[in-house]
């Protein structure tokens, strides 16, 4: 009775480590076929080294693997943003700036972005950083602050031509901001204030230039049509009358005349009071 009952229990036993074998098993082999199946997104690529050896680049979609021996690496080939960290620059004409600029740039290989370079994001960083003082200290603090747009297109250029080993292709440079001391900022408004300055004073002498020619071709006029100037003697005297605490005295020689003129104007006078 005993033996039956422990062979029993044995074969229980036997039972229960043979459904937990298969228990372990099943998922072990569940955990390498998920180690096995990869999926990656449309702007994702997987690079596969297999004992060591560059297998190659695959996605997006659904690939396997085989595990233990293939090792993956995920990769993303979207464009990518990064601040260059505040530089201080010297210029070509001695001046300290900071300077703070963006860099945009994106994977085109994701196989020579892991082979030939350990970490590319840091490499592409720094190389910005010392690319961006190498250029702005070969240029003088106006071109600085009036060719952004072209010393970004050149420092981009630079990166670009670094980077393309590597797998990565820059797309833009972005210079943001210039900050220069409060007196390099006073000796800026102090230029631009004299330089508006000194074009109000060209415009001024320019419009006087202008009426002197005006007055002289009147003159001129004048010396070429007495009437004219009688004329314009007439139209004086008439301003002059409409002012009533006002003498006019003139030279004996053309007493004549200018009493006329006179009497002329009395008579404008009157009638433009009534």
């Amino acid at each position: 009775m005993n033996k039956t009952l422990w062979s029993f229990f044995f074969q229980i036993g036997l039972g229960l480590i043979d459904i937990f074998l298969a228990f372990i098993a099943f998922i072990i082999l569940v955990s390498i076929l998920s180690s096995a199946i990869k999926v990656v997104r449309e702007y994702e690529r997987g690079v596969i080294f297999r004992l060591g050896r560059l297998v190659g680049a695959k996605g997006p979609g659904l690939f396997f693997i085989i595990p233990i021996v293939d090792k993956f690496i995920k990769i993303d080939l979207r464009v990518v943003a990064f601040d260059i960290p505040k530089q201080r620059v010297i210029t070509k004409d001695n001046v300290s700036v900071d300077v703070d600029a963006a860099v945009y740039y994106r994977v085109f290989d994701p196989a020579k972005a892991v082979v030939q370079v350990e970490d590319y994001f840091r490499a592409t960083n720094l190389l910005a950083q010392t690319t961006l003082r190498d250029v702005l200290g070969q240029v003088e603090l106006d071109e600085l602050l009036t060719k952004r747009e072209e010393l970004s297109k050149k420092i981009g250029e630079i990166l670009d031509t670094y980077t393309d080993p590597w797998g990565i292709k820059v797309v833009a440079v972005a210079i943001k901001d210039v900050s220069m001391p409060e007196t390099m900022l006073r000796a800026i408004a102090k230029q631009a204030e004299a330089e508006r300055e000194k074009r109000s004073r060209i415009i001024v002498a320019e419009g006087e230039y202008i009426a002197a020619e005006k007055i002289a071709a009147a003159a001129k006029r004048y010396m070429e049509s007495p009437l004219a100037l009688r004329l314009r003697e007439l139209q004086t005297l008439t301003e002059i009358a409409r002012e009533k605490n006002l003498v006019v005295v003139t030279t004996t020689t053309e007493a004549t005349d200018i009493g006329k003129l006179a009497a002329m104007v009395k008579a404008l006078q009157e009638k433009e009071t009534k």
